[in-house]
């Protein structure tokens, strides 16, 4: 390299600093936007209620929905719970019209339904689907899906009824601090509640007051399938997600450390983070992230399926049980509500009592089996259908309610401006 090119690179170091090479390269660190990502909680103006409309669609038999959803991505569980109920309630008495709220990804209406359509084909195809709020339109119900669509619904008074369908209690996604304060928030705006477990359900009641009704879960019959298990090698699945810190990572897997320390035959199984970055010392499978086909044969083939959670319970409880393994979950009255000791194996927050169970079950193959019993047995009572039968009923109970008092104040606003009017 010429001498004098790194002569000038060292006096310009000098003078201007690593800065300045980012400015001069145009690679210079962007500041952080603080207002930009938070904007929607500055909005003041209303989306305001049509009267008219209302008039005209107040007695319609097909119950219009708007749901209002955040960014979506490939396999979103949350988003996945979301359309499955969709799908159910679109030939229920109920057509859905989907709304993402800020959206970081999509840029038109054709977009988002070409993405729907291959990524999420359970899905109606006879649902709406709309890239932005701004195409909000008048519904019977409105439905918020996460904290930050509930401050949109809040604003959004062209509708009978306001729901707030709520999978997880989202202020523990976050440490003490403003989003945590701001999610907290919402379950105090006077939304009706649909809460994803009974959990859920008493946390809203108890630490909110809030108003909330509760659906259950179930699974997919068709993929998540009991299957023969080959005698040989006992395996251990863990659902891996580093990411997250509610999903106990750490503690999962230093159990797994302990465990195949004492039982080295142990092969582990990982899904749902790629942990290539992370160093491994027993014999384990990194699945990544992977479909739901290559998970349920991951599940069936396992001993143990363990799914840690400090929050609400995903669905993998459920399908492990479906697949004909064990869960092993973390024990509380976040999972006492879906899990027990008699489906599952219930652990505490301890490594030690992890591998102690864990071993003691791969050990003692008569009551091993006789959980798994009772966990397929418990899958197989469990519906989606009747669950969003449920949520169905809930929705046409609010709507009923809530246009009864709307027409009450009309009548009362029409009455009052009648008798004044006599009166003059």
């Amino acid at each position: 390299m010429d001498v004098h090119i790194i002569r000038r690179g060292i006096r310009f170091i000098r003078r201007r600093g690593i800065e300045g090479i980012f400015e001069k390269l145009h690679l210079k660190k962007q500041k952080k936007q603080v207002i930009r990502p938070y904007r929607f909680l500055l909005e003041e103006e209303e989306i305001p209620f049509q009267e008219k409309v209302y008039e005209k669609k107040k007695d319609h038999r097909i119950k219009l929905l708007n749901w209002i959803i955040p960014d979506m991505g490939e396999g979103g569980g949350g988003h996945m719970n979301i359309f499955r109920f969709i799908s159910l309630l679109e030939n229920r008495g109920f057509h859905s019209r989907l709304y993402l709220f800020q959206s970081s990804f999509y840029f038109d209406n054709t977009m988002v339904r070409n993405y729907l359509r291959n990524k999420f084909p359970l899905l109606d195809s006879k649902v709406e689907a709309f890239w932005d709020t701004r195409y909000a339109d008048f519904a019977h119900a409105t439905i918020a899906t996460s904290w930050e669509t509930a401050y949109y619904v809040r604003r959004f008074q062209n509708t009978i009824s306001k729901f707030y369908f709520v999978q997880d209690y989202e202020p523990y996604f976050y440490p003490l601090g403003s989003q945590y304060q701001l999610a907290e928030n919402t379950y105090s705006f006077g939304l009706r509640g649909i809460a994803a477990g009974s959990w859920i359900k008493k946390m809203l009641e108890n630490k909110h007051g809030m108003f909330c009704e509760s659906v259950g879960f179930s699974y997919d019959k068709d993929v998540y399938v009991a299957r023969k298990r080959k005698k040989g090698k006992k395996r251990v699945f863990f659902y891996a997600r580093p990411t997250t810190p509610r999903r106990c990572f750490e503690i999962g897997f230093l159990a797994l450390y302990l465990l195949t320390r004492r039982m080295p035959q142990v092969e582990v199984i990982f899904a749902g983070w790629d942990l290539s970055g992370i160093e491994i010392p027993f014999c384990y499978r990194d699945l990544k992230i992977t479909d739901v086909g290559r998970l349920a044969k991951a599940f069936s083939s396992s001993d143990l399926c363990m799914a840690l959670s400090d929050t609400n319970l995903s669905l993998l409880p459920l399908e492990i049980m479906g697949a004909g393994s064990v869960v092993v979950s973390s024990s509380g009255d976040n999972t006492s509500w879906l899990l027990n000791k008699e489906n599952s194996i219930l652990v505490e927050h301890d490594p030690v009592d992890i591998a102690d169970k864990m071993e003691y079950y791969l050990t003692h193959e008569r009551e091993l089996c006789r959980i798994r019993e009772n966990g397929m047995k418990f899958a197989r009572q469990t519906s989606w259908e009747e669950e969003a039968k449920k949520m169905g009923r809930i929705f046409l109970e609010g709507i009923q309610e809530d246009r009864e008092r709307i027409d009450h104040r009309r009548k009362k606003k029409d009455g009052g401006f009648e008798q004044k009017t006599e009166q003059n």
